[in-house]
This record gives C-alpha cells, structure tokens and sequence, in this order.
C-alpha cells in the first residue's frame, strides 16, 4: 500500500488494492445479516500494522457504496485520521465527551468523498480510557448514529492500553487488522481473549499487507 497515497480507494480506485477493500465491504455486509452491524470499531492487536489506513479506506468504499458514513478517531492516543485526510483535529470526539451542547451539532468535516464525514479526535485527554468508557460517550454514539447508516471508529491497539475494550461493549462489533508479516501470533490471540473476556462482538479479522488475491480471513 502506498505511503503517499494511503487512500488507495480514491487515488486508484481500479487498483487490486482498492477492490480488496470492496470485497471486505461485501463480506462484512453478508457477515451481518442475522446481526446487522450500525457501528463498528476497526483496531489491530498491537502497534504498527496499518489499521488506520485500512480502515480509512474501508470507510470510503461504504461511503461510495451509498451508505451515510461517519468516521470517528477514538484513538485518543495517537490520532491518525485527520492526517490522512489532511484536515484539523481541533475539535472532535472528545468534544462532542466534554460538551453536551455539541451533541445536538457534531463537528462532523466533509472530507470530499459524498456520504462520508469524519469526526477527528479532538484535543487529547489524559483520561482516554475514562472518556470512552463514560455514559456521555453512548450519548456520542448515539448521536452520530442517528445521522449515518453506519459509524466507524479507530482505536487503539488491543493489548496495548484498555481502551478498545472499553468502547467495544458498546459497539455492535470489532473487527481485527491483522498484518501479514508483522502481526505476531500470540498478540492476536491475546487481542481476541481481552475482547472476548468483556463479550465485545469480534465479527472477524482482515489481513492487511497479504500476497495478492488474499483479502479476507477469519480468526
């Protein structure tokens, strides 16, 4: 995946890279048949495997698949998102936390792609974990489904701090970025027993970074 251009989907939407993420679209629509999937947190099990890109760009098929998409960067760690989409993060998710008023208006930013808006993180907290477990932050969530078909989040690395963990028990659904290559077989197994000791949703892993024509995987 090219670094100076992260958003395959749009900077080459004919490329095998951009239908990979198209087939991951349909797979996670058909994968939620029976549970349909309204929000959705895309992570990794540890630092350094390319989940913010991938998830970026799964954003932007859903949104060019007529779905009202909203992206939001709860990874109040190290936010990536407004940096590949190029815009501020001066107000965002922890925002929308901290500021009841906010809820009636989120700052969502038009990024350029029709049906998708981004909701960056906002100023850094120093209690991230605090924020996203807090009854305030359903009240977030809640709002921001209320103006989309689906809402996506990036969080931070499982095993690394208990944030995802946190936010997933109010999600319909975790999926996993798992990085040919880099992704160590024991990070993900610990990754799926944290998630699974909370019953946060694991609704299935995408390998990122794979040989071609390998684009989906289970766990």
């Amino acid at each position: 995946m090219s670094k100076t251009h992260p958003l395959i989907t749009l900077s080459d939407p004919r490329s095998s890279a951009a239908e990979a993420y198209r087939t991951l679209r349909t797979n996670l629509t058909f994968a939620a048949l029976d549970r349909p999937i309204g929000t959705l947190i895309v992570t990794s099990a540890a630092p350094g495997e390319d989940k913010s890109v991938v998830l970026a760009n799964l954003a932007v098929t859903m949104a060019q698949g007529e779905r009202r998409t909203v992206l939001v960067d709860a990874d109040l760690r190290r936010p990536a998102l407004h940096q590949i989409f190029g815009v501020t993060s001066e107000q965002g998710l922890t925002t929308m936390i901290v500021d009841e008023s906010t809820l009636n208006s989120p700052p969502l930013i038009d990024v350029g792609v029709e049906n998708l808006w981004l909701v960056p993180s906002g100023p850094l907290p120093p209690n991230p974990s605090d924020l996203l477990g807090s009854r305030r932050m359903e009240k977030v969530i809640a709002a921001l489904k209320e103006r989309a078909d689906i809402v996506l989040f990036d969080a931070p690395p499982v095993i690394a701090v208990t944030d995802t963990a946190v936010l997933g028990t109010k999600v319909d659904g975790v999926l996993l970025v798992v990085c040919a290559g880099r992704t160590r077989r024991e990070h993900l197994q610990r990754a799926i027993a944290l998630l699974e000791r909370v019953h946060v949703r694991i609704v299935g892993a995408v390998l990122n970074n794979a040989p071609r024509g390998v684009v989906w995987g289970g766990y």
